[in-house]
């Protein structure tokens, strides 16, 4: 596996697409191990993508889409800024409750961002606010939106890991919650420090703010109603989605009624491009993981970590710290599928909660796409704003370090993610 390893970094390094450089590295065991039929490699990526839960994947990904197509996202915009407009660097607090509500409609922190990017971004420079630190809120605050339910990462998870995704998507409610806290307080402080302004002069009325939760309502409750469905037994992870897809229709055409069969063939259009990229990765992964129980991957990773430490504390401290690494180099979705199934078992055998580990995961390799070289967020937010990598980087720096805060929080006191998922499945 170490040649795998190597064939694959270098694809990376020259620049080969995520997929390809996944399968074609794993063809590299079969060619080391002759013995190996090379049908298998042909079969491969049929079965790894013969799971009936990772339907899931795909209609959450349309479901997202049609929901942002919906009207939705200008509505919460509106609740958002009469909920945090009045604080202190209103803008960016407008932008992590903005991200906080997306999180039950989109599920993708890449949308999020550059979305946010190029509706807040205008105003927040209009007002005063340094492009970088605009870039930087901005990615930033859309970690949110991948950790709150539907999360694809989540799924991904919870199906290579064989981990209950509906404990998962509970867990992700008090995770995006508490992440939401910590940005808004993270705002707070660096407003303060550079007398950012308010975005409006009073706050919104009581009368004001149930117009708008009125009218957001729909969205809001998304995923309550997710969970709600998966443990009552009325769905499978798999029908969870496709009642996503039929709720977001419902919403677009028949209570906000901006859904228009032309805004909906666009919307077919751009989730199969994004279906077939995800599904695509996953396919070669069967392939690219195929050695990995042979060649004992997990054992060896089990006995190297622990024979650092066998304190839980530090060993997580090495994993995410792994993660974090990765991160910078590969998309989040493709870190999941291929150490999910080395590192799971070190993570059972340490005593720590698969549920927790998936929400940690989630957040820390979605970070990658705000961290140089190939962060997807930070080429989206610098170049919708016109904003000098150096200076979002500068800017990043309180964000980063309120982030890696929250995940020692998350380790530290289980409880405060787990209880949701215990108070629901027991």
């Amino acid at each position: 596996m170490i040649l795998v390893m190597i064939v694959f970094l270098f694809l990376l390094a020259v620049g080969m697409p995520v997929g390809f450089s996944i399968g074609m590295s794993g063809v590299m065991f079969f060619l080391q191990h002759g013995e190996l039929p090379i049908s298998t490699i042909v079969q491969l990526p049929i079965s790894q993508t013969q799971n009936v839960t990772l339907l899931a994947v795909p209609l959450f990904i349309f479901a997202g889409s049609l929901m942002n197509a919906s009207g939705i996202t200008d509505r919460l915009i509106k609740l958002s800024m009469q909920l945090a407009g009045h604080m202190r660097g209103g803008m960016a607090q407008v932008s992590v409750l903005l991200s906080t509500f997306m999180g039950g409609c989109s599920g993708s922190s890449n949308a999020d961002a550059a979305m946010e990017a190029r509706i807040l971004g205008p105003e927040m420079e209009r007002q005063g606010y340094p492009r970088g630190y605009s870039a930087a809120v901005i990615g930033y605050t859309s970690l949110i939106t991948s950790t709150i339910p539907p999360g694809v990462g989540m799924i991904l998870y919870g199906t290579i890991g064989e981990v209950s995704i509906g404990r998962l998507f509970a867990a992700g409610i008090p995770a995006g919650l508490l992440m939401m806290t910590a940005m808004m307080i993270t705002v707070a402080i660096t407003s303060k420090a550079r007398g950012f302004k308010r975005a409006r002069e009073k706050r919104a009325t009581l009368k004001e703010i149930l117009g708008s939760l009125k009218e957001t309502i729909w969205a809001l409750i998304f995923p309550f109603v997710l969970i709600g469905s998966l443990r009552i037994g009325i769905f499978t992870p798999t029908e969870v989605g496709s009642f996503a897809c039929v709720y977001a229709l419902f919403i677009g055409f028949f209570v906000y009624k901006d859904l228009t069969l032309k805004s909906l063939w666009q919307t077919l259009k751009d989730s199969v491009r994004d279906v077939g990229a995800i599904m695509y990765m996953i396919s070669m992964a069967g392939i690219f993981g195929y050695g990995i129980p042979i060649e004992k991957i997990p054992q060896k990773m089990t006995l190297f970590i622990t024979g650092i430490s066998s304190s839980p504390a530090v060993v997580m401290a090495i994993i995410v710290a792994f993660l974090l690494l990765f991160g910078m180099f590969m998309e989040g979705s493709v870190i999941i599928l291929l150490l999910t199934p080395i590192l799971l078992p070190l993570i059972v055998k340490i005593g720590v909660d698969p549920v927790l580990f998936g929400v940690v995961t989630s957040v820390v390799v979605t970070m990658g796409i705000l961290t140089p070289p190939v962060g997807v967020a930070m080429y989206i937010v610098c170049g919708t704003l016109n904003c000098k990598l150096q200076d979002f980087m500068k800017e990043s720096v309180p964000f980063i370090i309120a982030v890696l805060l929250l995940v020692v929080i998350y380790v530290s006191f289980p409880k405060l993610l787990l209880f949701l998922p215990n108070l629901i499945y027991g």
